[in-house]
């Protein structure tokens, strides 16, 4: 058999149609090597059909603009209540030689709460009894220097002598009696009948409880500076919440406030006293102090609450049941809403707040439209076969 070379004719028409094979391949694999040619059209998952039999299980809800109690969520934190906590400061200088109250004790005032061997009560200690013991025999002089001068025994100069020499020595037992007072020895005539120690007690200013120890037997402590232990009145403490620029109008002194901690079920109830002078640069937010209720002591120092204000209502807010509204895998919250006869649609909204079963959307729903309640899981889950 004899093979016929291809004529320049031939060859003009095949080559053309080459091209286009190889044209073709060269796309086919363009568009196999794209990544975003494997990614499904979520467009299509935007509106779906629901059979009849299906509808059933769904509630079918008309958004209806309506008043929705403005309640805010404030974070803060447990704070002593400043007006029924002091620190314990030590009057005198010297060891402390006995500790008699531990942290979490109840203590009343004028309790003893520890004792410091102190050389400063030992002087004013004598100081007192000399100064009393000269008062003493000053008044004696003067009762006597008086009946003899009635009884023209002595001059008159000689009883003002007496006189002041009484009343010098009554001024001195008082101020010896007010240094004692000051370290806190409410009735210095004890000390005459009371064995000489040079140990002074540090007593309680007030009742409550003692919520910090600050020193330790045998540390030596300095007056006026070293504090030994902090009493607080835990019945009441102060939250302090923090309130965003936004929410200022909203918020007013005296408005009630209910509490929440993730460490208790318990809701505790308080009320806001004081609003902050000056916003904080950082966070810009201002501090509300709360006066607070904390039944059984549960509240502590720094632990972390929520505060929430039911501050006046929102007119024509936008409400839906909190069933109806779902989160996506980015966790950002939508809906189903009704478009069509057994037809829905996926909307992305933006929430506000909840309270009691009811949602606020500001975005992504309209007056009228109708969006499903109860059944909602149900159309995320029909949705995702589609």
């Amino acid at each position: 058999m004899i093979h016929k070379p291809f004529s320049s004719r031939n060859s003009a028409v095949l080559a053309p149609a080459g091209l286009l094979i190889v044209l073709s391949l060269i796309a086919c694999s363009g568009r196999n090597s794209d990544p975003r040619a494997a990614e499904p059209d979520k467009s299509k998952a935007d509106l779906f059909t629901v059979s009849k039999d299906q509808m059933d299980h769904l509630e079918i809800l008309t958004v209806q603009p309506s008043d929705f109690p403005r309640v805010l969520r404030l974070t803060g934190n447990v704070a002593f209540n400043g007006f029924l906590t002091t620190p314990v400061i030590t009057q005198v200088s010297g060891p402390v030689s006995r500790v008699v109250v531990s942290p979490g004790q109840h203590v009343s005032k004028g309790e003893p709460m520890l004792y410091v061997s102190s050389p400063d009560y030992s002087q004013l200690r004598a100081n007192y009894l000399k100064a009393r013991d000269a008062h003493s025999l000053a008044h004696k002089n003067y009762v006597r220097a008086k009946d003899l001068y009635e009884h023209h025994a002595i001059a008159e100069r000689d009883l003002q002598a007496a006189e002041s020499a009484e009343i010098q020595a009554q001024a001195d037992q008082q101020a010896a009696e007010q240094s004692l007072k000051i370290l806190g020895i409410p009735e210095p005539e004890t000390l005459v009948e009371r064995p000489l120690s040079p140990e002074i007690p540090l007593i309680a200013p007030l009742a409550g409880e003692a919520v910090e120890r600050l020193c330790s037997p045998g540390q030596v402590i300095q007056a006026g500076s070293t504090q030994c232990f902090t009493i607080s009145n835990m019945k009441t403490v102060w939250v302090l919440a923090n309130v965003y620029e936004g929410q200022l109008a909203y918020v007013h002194v005296g408005d009630p406030v209910t509490i929440k901690t993730d460490s208790y079920p318990d809701v505790f109830h308080g009320r806001i006293s004081y609003m902050g002078a000056a916003l904080d640069p950082t966070s810009r937010t201002l501090q509300a102090r709360i006066d607070t209720g904390n039944p059984d002591g549960k509240l502590k120092k720094d632990m972390y609450v929520t505060a929430t204000v039911v501050a006046g209502k929102i007119k024509d807010a936008l409400l839906v049941p909190d069933s109806a509204v779902l989160r996506d895998a980015e966790n950002e919250p939508f809906v189903y809403v009704e478009v069509g006869q057994d037809q829905f649609a996926r909307r992305q909204v933006q929430l506000d707040g909840s309270v009691e079963g009811k949602t606020q959307i500001v975005s992504g729903v309209k007056p009228g439209d109708r969006v499903v309640g109860a059944g909602s899981l149900f159309l995320q889950f029909a949705n995702s076969l589609q």
